[in-house]
């Protein structure tokens, strides 16, 4: 075959090149090693064996060698230290004789191991050696190098053997080796004392010492990441890879496959070898980087692999599928193979056959013996199609890995298994995948090497074929397969058939009946007859392996079922009496039998509790935390988010109120947590709900079991959806994961409950209501997140992990203790593990398993469970004739240890709190059968009333005995007599033992009592991740954090062991049998005491000894410190309640938790995430440990696809779309018990809030201001008058005062009947706008204003059904000329089509000309005005600029429609002059109701703007009034103003108007408003409205309610430099600067700059007008704000105006702002001023300044300086103000 070896192959041979591959693979940084199997048989041959390197390691890894001795000189020892015989360099005794007794401190996977000096051959020295350096007991495994510690001074990290030979004083006169030197085990006796034990085996047994085969590692007690010596970047052994080659058999790696070994130590003491770190190589390994040695663990990896993950057929499988797990698959014609009839009786076993290569014989005979899988057979055709993902990598094809390989690697693989390990298929995906990956990336390396002889143009530009120069022939794979198996002597067998399949089956069933393959795990079966393809096939025949692979074949339900039968059918009866037996030590039941019970009544009474209280009692579950809330912002948000965005799926402006419906799993238990934690949120009061639901019980109706039942509350629900379109309804799916088959599937196959939830949630009605919102809730979102979900990534929200910085944010008073920190407890090495097994459990399991082949696992390990406890009582208990001490052998030590914590704790406190433990029994039937059983032992040792036993099934209510139910009642001072605990959470502090049964959690909240989680009888058979991690979740906990200065918790996993245990990892040999000596002398007392009386102190037990020498599983002081003898302790519940509980698994289970991906993720995490779905692609990458949850989500998302029974395999995308996400439908995820229900709860309460606050508008409620007592009231019109008598209101006198309390802070205008108070107007600050009270008004239906949807275009252009399309609208300019501006004024609108007929339009280009006004115009017409470029300099536009263009073009629509009338033949008189001119922030309407009065006056009711037009268009003679206008709402009566009440009752009345408008465009055409003002531009147009004569009127049994706008407008204008972008500080005398100075410009208009430097620095510039409102300020034909110190009095030069009287006055000021050429020297002379009055004169420019004060003959009374003419800080291009100051001679 192509070498020398052929025929004569040794197993020396395959080992010895076996072991140089590894080593090559170690030492090598960048090449890659050849593969084991073309080293043997592939390549030429190589140079004898015994030379080079390989002979030098040879001499150096033998014990004994032939070669002479070398002389060896010992380094000299350092000054002063200790050199004798014995003792270490430290002076520390080394000796046996000497530390007999002595307690050892030995690090985590260190061994104690003698050593012999020459110096002194009759004595040991005891040295701590790490264990993987050391051989097995055949001689193999020892790594090569050493690592030691010194036993005697503590030092560690010895690296070499001769460092440590030093240190230790061996004084030697030849090399330094460990195979010398070290020559026996040590290990501690029955009574505690170090003894000698068997020499180490460094020569092996038969073979070489160096060996170390791919089948077997070093042995370990210990997870890798414990080893804590180790440094960083040691190379792991076990990490290495397999053999892997590529299609063509070209070698390329020989790394060997990753595997776990387990090797027992002892009679039921089976050890685990998991992933281990290597060390660093010796001197001679010459290349060994940290950085690239360090190998690690491939996907396919796994240093514990349990069962055929993908072989479990789901649930809710189809039927097609049955066929994996079938005992007569289909099989073409051909010749069959008989079943024997006795095989199972005779093997105890059923053997699995696993389909591989070609087609499988018939079965005939006992087929039910056999089972028959197809799951290896999809695995070949897996990887036949990988290759075709990388097709793109040249233009030839790539092969495939060819049959021969296949098997070759499959048989590998089984090799690398350890006896107790199981094949995982996923695991031979990966080999095959990434063998096929890294040889195909090997290739492309090498072609694009430049090849020798070409130049680097000459290179071969694209990629052949690969090459086919060595392949495995057929003929060779046998005896290579065979070579392979070689290694595992009996473990693996190959079987060779040259004629066909059916012989190799025949003569395996052959060999099994005749016990020939009792050691065999694996028979594979290779037909490679003459002319035919290549066959093969896997038969498992281990014990173990079958049995675990058989059950995993069947669905979670079917075992279930199978299990029940198994009970009620009797099979179990042997199996009962045999673990009922003790032996010598007699029978259980009838040790039970003769003991007389001790009836045992606890009588709690309120006298009792008042004298007995244990003041750290406190249950927390009613308590909101504030990641609660923070998680329900986050949801909130998402609402908003989807309400926000473009679709339109969601119009939250339109709901008025929130309801809710929350779904549940079917759990009796789960349902009224629900309901307990909701009637304890507030949100039923919070959704205005509390007279709906005025007890818990009613409160159910919020809740829902997904049962039949919940069909009918759905479809109410959907119903009321439909008929309540204003509220938004809320379906929360709770434990979302649970029910994720699909509707039609669950009805085809008959299962009733499977399917529920999609035909309720999915439906087309849930799914089309746009009032129904649906946010699942889970803890495993796995399954969700598929290729095809519903939800949006953008929809989900996760809770925030405490691996980041987020937790700092919330001030968490507690810690959440989950999964992840329960594994690392396990890896800390700073104490007992919180999570681990039980060996002696493990070891008792296994045996009867191997005895009662036909019962299912979980039968036997929960006889054994049940019979452990049962067993553990009596000894506990020590009641006479129940074995006592005796017994104790007949139960493990964790076992002890639960019961013994479980009696003795509520003994702690004077109100007898416990703890909890919790058994979790997966079915039914077992779980009643144990809690049965459990209670009959309990009854018949008297502790009735010691401790609670409760079955936990999901279809029943919680079941408390009387006597424990009025205990719990007592604590929670509950009054009521019928009450009784429904939930977990209500059992805080309760001593009690749950048995929770079903195939699942569903949700159920454990308190935080819970001591043990005791998950030995769960089924290991079902690897997904979702299940793995709902089993974990019940022990997850959330801890109080004490304080926040110090970290209590930080040492957690260890946190519940004493100081002596701190170093302990987990309970091996000697450390198990010190408990069971520690709890020996602990067994007898709790029988003896007698229960205590309810008027006296009860009694404690009997203190225990020492039991600080064991570690305890639990996180309370009770098992770790020693009790004092009589007074009782403080309460050992509230002392555990902030640490988590202990955790107890199986033995499989543990192994694949624990083990880590190369990832540094748990082994679980890589696994299918749910029994419903499928992986997309094997070329898929792993988890990531740095992944983020919504990382995570997207990692699953891409690769996993629903299968057919999952609900979303339905959910198809539309063709042209990618995806179809449900636009209304959410995710929160979080960990299990971590407060997902609290959270959304408190989601349910704020949106509630959020749109009854959507509902509302802050709206100004405010007092008018400037009223004075000193008005009398006179009483024009009565108060009922509908309309003003025009005669009679202009006899009433105008009001110059202004009263809007916007206005506080400016200056009052003059007005002779009028004083201000004598304290004066106090000086506002700026921010004052921001800080005016307001009233939270809920909008009517009349609102003006939605405050979700707040845009025109949402309003107007849109509809409100995400149905409807976007309006078609068009852009119309519109062009007209004013004279006061000297330029045309282009304006544009957007017009939807729909409304165009409301306009005209030119026709020749469409030019937008007139609205066409009504003769009865009570329709609005909403327009969107944007101001040519021309008036964007002006930016902020002015309030004056916006009035008065709006002014200006309705005037001049008038004027097109008066001409359009006239065209017409009507009368232009028709055309309505009015225009309403409002500000943005009007909202509603009042009007006082004349009709009703109350005792504080008339009433307001909302009315709407149509109503108000109407009222105030139906006035007599309104066309003759100037300007109209209402009230501003404020919330006092109007009746009860200050001072103010006779003008109020007064209906109408003549001042200033603000806010809303009707103004008569043609009486107004010679007023005009200010194009430039920003501040108090009404007030400026009101007083020249009424100086021109016009009539001004307010209705003041009308009101409007402004809105409070916060930010925008000027008042929030920063006034920055020009210079830079930054805001700076400037004060408001920097605003002007002299002209021609050297000044900062600023990037403010100047008119704005010039009304703010008036309003804030008028006190400097008018001196004498400060506060002196009897000499006011004289402003012609303006006003300004000159601040609210100053008095203003407003007169008009215009001819026959109307102004007050000032004969009588004298003026300390004179205001010019652009005068006209109304002002005339003669005009001013009419006035008088005091001596020393500042005159301000302000123009566009310095002509018009000089021109001005020329023109009005002001020097003759005013007297002038330079200094005196100042301009606005504006640089010349943005056309500074300019204004000049004198004073009055």
């Amino acid at each position: 075959m192509g070498n020398s070896y052929a025929g004569q192959l040794r197993t020396t041979r395959f080992e010895e090149v076996l072991h140089n591959s590894i080593e090559a693979s170690l030492r090598s940084n960048t090449v890659v090693p050849r593969p084991v199997f073309s080293q043997l048989y592939l390549e030429a041959e190589q140079l004898p064996l015994h030379s080079g390197r390989v002979e030098n390691e040879e001499e150096e890894d033998g014990s004994e060698s032939n070669s002479p001795l070398i002389p060896y000189q010992m380094k000299p020892p350092p000054e002063g230290c200790c050199t004798t015989d014995g003792f270490c360099q430290a002076g520390r005794d080394l000796r046996l004789s000497s530390l007999v007794s002595e307690p050892l401190n030995v690090a985590p996977g260190f061994l104690l191991v003698g050593a012999k000096s020459p110096s002194a051959p009759d004595t040991l020295l005891v040295c701590a050696v790490d264990r993987r350096f050391l051989p097995d007991e055949r001689g193999r495994n020892a790594l090569l190098g050493f690592s030691g510690n010194c036993i005697g001074c503590g030092e560690k990290g010895f690296r070499y053997f001769t460092e440590f030979s030093n240190h230790i004083n061996l004084k030697l006169s030849t090399q330094p080796k460990k195979q010398k030197h070290l020559k026996y085990h040590l290990y501690r006796n029955n009574q505690g004392q170090l003894v000698r034990g068997a020499a180490i085996c460094w020569k092996g047994l038969g073979n070489t010492s160096r060996g170390i085969t791919p089948s077997t590692l070093t042995p370990s007690t210990h997870t890798p990441s414990t080893v804590t010596d180790s440094p960083i970047g040691q190379p792991h052994l076990a990490d290495l890879r397999p053999p892997l080659t590529n299609g063509s058999h070209t070698p390329l790696s020989q790394n060997p496959l990753p595997h776990t070994a387990v090797l027992s130590n002892g009679p039921g003491r089976p050890t685990v070898i998991g992933t281990l770190n290597a060390g660093p190589p010796k001197k001679r390994h010459k290349g060994w980087s940290p950085e690239s040695s360090a190998v690690k663990t491939p996907p396919a990896s796994s240093s514990s692999s349990s069962s055929l993950t993908n072989g479990t057929k789901p649930d809710h499988a189809p039927p097609e599928s049955m066929s994996q797990g079938s005992s007569n698959p289909h099989s073409p014609p051909g010749p069959s193979v008989t079943v024997p009839d006795q095989l199972l009786h005779t093997c105890r076993l059923q053997p699995v056959i696993f389909r591989g290569h070609g087609s499988l014989p018939q079965l005939s005979g006992k087929v039910c013996d056999v089972q028959v899988s197809s799951l290896l057979q999809s695995c070949y055709q897996n990887s036949q199609a990988l290759p075709r993902v990388y097709q793109h990598y040249g233009p030839s094809p790539i092969q495939p890995l060819s049959v021969e390989m296949q098997i070759l690697l499959t048989v590998y693989y089984l090799v690398q298994l350890g006896p107790d390990q199981v094949p995982l298929i996923q695991d031979l995906e990966q080999i095959f995948m990434r063998s096929w990956r890294e040889s195909h990336l090997r290739e492309i390396r090498q072609h694009q090497q430049p090849q020798p002889g070409l130049s680097l143009t000459q290179a071969p530009s694209t990629l052949p074929g690969l090459p086919q120069a060595q392949v495995l022939t057929p003929s060779q794979l046998p005896w290579l397969a065979q070579l392979a198996a070689s290694s595992c002597g009996e473990g693996v067998v190959v079987q060779e058939e040259k004629v066909s399949m059916a012989l190799g089956l025949a003569g395996t069933f052959t060999r099994l009946m005749e016990g020939r393959l009792a050691h065999t795990n694996y028979v594979v079966i290779i037909c490679t007859a003459k002319g035919q393809e290549t066959e093969s096939c896997v038969v498992v025949t281990g014990k173990h392996q079958c049995r675990i692979l058989v059950e995993g074949m069947f669905s979670p339900s079917d075992s279930l079922r199978e299990i029940s039968q198994q009970l009620s059918s009797g099979m179990t009866q042997e199996l009962t009496a045999f673990c009922n037996s003790l032996g010598p030590d007699g029978d259980v039941d009838v040790l039970l039998g003769a003991a007389v019970p001790c009836v045992c009544v606890y009588i709690v009474s309120n006298k009792c509790v008042s004298v007995c209280v244990c003041v750290e009692y406190r249950v927390e579950w009613r308590e909101v935390r504030p990641i609660q809330l923070a998680v329900a912002r986050k949801l909130l948000s998402h609402v908003c988010a989807i309400a926000d965005s473009s679709t339109q799926n969601l119009d939250l402006g339109s709901f008025d109120r929130v309801h809710f419906l929350i779904c549940v799993p079917p759990s009796e238990v789960t349902f009224q947590q629900t309901v307990l934690h909701l009637w304890n949120s507030g949100v039923l009061q919070q959704l205005g709900l509390e007279q709906e639901c005025l007890s818990q019980r009613e409160a159910e109706h919020y809740v829902v079991k997904m049962d039949q039942e919940a069909r009918a509350r759905i479809d109410d629900l959907i119903q009321e959806a439909h008929r309540n379109s204003n509220t938004l309804y809320i379906v929360v799916h709770d434990h979302a994961h649970w029910d994720i088959s699909s509707g039609p599937y669950g009805a085809s196959v008959g299962d009733s409950g499977g399917g529920l939830v999609d035909s309720l949630l999915n439906s087309l009605q849930i799914r089309d209501a746009t009032n129904i919102l649906t946010l699942h809730v889970t803890s495993f979102p796995f399954a969700l997140q598929t290729q095809h979900t519903r939800i949006s990534p953008y929809n989900e929200i996760h809770w925030p992990s405490a691996f980041n910085n987020d937790m700092d944010l919330y001030h968490e008073k507690t810690r959440y203790f989950g999964v992840s920190e329960l594994l690392d407890s396990t890896r800390s090495g700073s104490g007992l593990p919180l999570l681990r097994y039980d060996s002696s459990f493990e070891s008792m399991a296994s045996v009867l398993e191997e005895r009662f082949p036909k019962l299912h696992s979980a039968v036997i390990r929960t006889q054994v469970l049940v019979q452990h406890y049962c067993v553990a009582l009596m000894a506990v208990s020590g009641r006479p004739g129940s074995g006592g001490r005796s017994i104790h052998k007949h139960t493990s030590v964790e076992t002890l240890e639960i019961v013994q914590s479980l009696l003795s704790s509520a003994q702690r406190c004077p109100t007898h709190h416990g703890h909890m433990v919790l058994l979790r029994i997966p079915s039914l039937a077992l779980a009643g059968w144990a809690h049965q059983r459990l209670a009959w032992v309990r009854q018949r040792l008297g502790l009735g009333e010691r401790f609670e036993i409760i079955l936990g099934n999901p279809s029943q209510a919680l079941s408390v005995g009387q006597s424990f139910t009025e205990r719990i009642k007592a604590w929670l001072k509950i009054q009521e007599t019928d009450w009784v605990p429904r939930t977990y959470l209500e059992l805080e502090a309760l001593p009690c033992i749950l048995i929770l049964s079903g195939a699942d959690p569903l949700g159920e909240s454990l308190p935080r009592s819970l001591k043990y989680c005791d998950l030995r009888v769960i089924s290991s058979s079902y690897l997904q991740r979702t299940s793995l991690e709902e089993e974990l979740g019940l022990a997850a906990y959330l801890m109080r954090v004490e304080s926040q200065g110090s970290q209590p918790l930080s040492h957690v996993p260890g946190s519940d062991l004493s100081e002596s245990d701190r170093d302990k990892l987990r309970s091996t040999d000697n450390e198990e049998e010190e408990r069971e000596n520690a709890l020996k002398s602990e067994l007898p007392g709790l029988g003896h005491f007698p229960p205590p009386h309810p008027h006296s102190a009860p009694q404690p037990l009997r203190p225990f000894p020492d039991s600080s020498r064991w570690p305890s599983k639990s996180t309370s002081s009770d098992s770790s410190s020693p009790l004092p003898p009589s007074p009782l302790q403080s309460c050992s519940w509230a002392q555990g309640v902030s640490r988590p509980p202990s955790v107890l698994l199986p033995r499989a289970l543990y192994d694949i938790i624990t083990a880590c991906d190369e990832g540094g993720l748990p082994r679980c995490t890589s696994f299918l995430p749910h029994l419903s779905v499928d992986w997309a692609s094997s070329f898929r990458p792993l988890l990531s440990k740095m992944m983020t949850c919504t990382e995570q989500s997207l990692y699953y998302r891409q690769w996993t696809i629903p299968r057919p029974c999952h609900m979303d395999s339905s959910n198809r995308p539309a063709e042209g779309r990618t995806d179809n996400f449900h636009p209304r439908r959410l995710l929160l995820s979080g960990p299990p018990q971590v407060g997902k229900t609290g959270a959304y709860l408190q989601f349910l309460g704020i949106l509630s809030r959020m749109l009854i606050r959507l509902m509302e508008v802050d709206i100004y409620d405010e007092e008018e201001i400037n009223t004075s007592d000193q008005l009398e009231g006179v009483q024009y019109h009565p108060a009922c008058a509908p309309w003003p008598i025009i005669d009679t209101l202009r006899s009433m006198p105008f009001d110059y005062t202004v009263h809007n309390p916007k206005y506080e802070d400016i200056s009052t205008v003059y007005c002779p009947d009028y004083y201000p108070n004598t304290d004066g107007n106090p000086r506002r600050k700026e921010d004052v706008y921001l800080r005016r009270r307001t009233a939270r008004i809920k909008l009517s239906k009349y609102a003006a204003y939605n405050t979700y949807h707040h845009c025109e275009q949402c309003h107007q252009y849109t509809g409100f059904n995400p149905g409807y399309q976007m309006y078609e609208s068009l852009l119309h300019g519109f062009t007209f000329s004013h004279l006061l501006l000297g330029e045309e004024i282009q304006l544009y609108f957007i017009i939807p089509k729909s409304k165009q007929h409301h306009f005209s339009f030119s026709q020749p280009g469409g030019q937008l000309e007139s609205m066409r006004l009504n003769p009865v115009p009570f329709n609005l017409k909403i327009t969107a005005v944007f101001p040519d470029v021309s008036l964007s300099d002006l930016w902020p536009l002015p309030q004056g600029a916006a009035h008065f263009l709006i002014k200006e073009l309705s005037y001049h629509n008038l004027g097109l429609e008066r001409r359009h009338r006239l065209e017409g033949g009507g009368p232009p008189a028709d055309v309505w002059p009015f225009i309403i001119v409002s500000d943005d922030s009007c909202v509603m309407w009042n009007a006082v109701d004349l009709d009703s009065h109350s005792a504080s006056g008339p009433v307001e009711r909302n009315v709407s703007l149509k109503q108000v037009l109407q009222h105030m268009e139906a006035c007599p003679d309104l066309t003759q009034y100037g300007l109209c206008g209402i009230r501003k709402w404020g919330s006092r009566s109007p009746s009860q103003g200050k001072g103010g009440g006779a003008r109020h009752e007064e209906p109408f009345s003549r001042g200033h108007l603000h806010d809303f408008l009707l103004l008569n465009v043609n009486l107004t055409q010679d007023v005009q408003y200010n194009e430039n003002r920003f501040m108090c531009d009404d007030v400026d147009f009101t007083l020249r409205a009424h100086s021109a004569g016009l009539l001004i009127c307010r209705f003041n049994n009308f009101s409007v309610m402004k809105k409070q706008i916060a930010i925008g407008g000027y008042r929030t204008f920063i006034i920055k430099t020009k210079i830079t972008d930054v805001p700076t500080s400037i004060q408001p005398s920097q605003y002007i600067c002299a002209p021609d100075s050297k000044h900062p410009f600023l990037a403010t208009p100047a008119q704005l700059l010039l009304e703010k430097y008036l309003q804030h620095t008028s006190q400097r510039l008018f001196p004498l007008s400060a506060r002196n409102y009897t000499h006011p300020i004289l402003s012609v034909d303006c006003y300004l704000n000159l601040g609210p110190e100053v008095t203003v009095c407003f007169v008009s030069s215009r001819p026959q105006s109307i102004n007050i009287s000032t004969a009588e006055l004298l003026f300390s000021g004179l205001l010019l702002c652009f005068c006209d050429s109304f002002v005339t020297p003669g005009f001013l002379k009419k006035f008088h001023f005091l001596k020393g009055a500042i005159l301000c004169v302000i123009c566009a420019d310095r002509s018009s300044l000089r021109q001005t004060v020329v023109r009005l003959e002001l020097e003759d009374e005013w007297r002038f300086r330079l200094s005196d003419e100042f301009q606005t800080a504006n640089a010349k291009e943005d056309r500074p103000l300019f204004f000049l100051t004198g004073k009055h001679i």
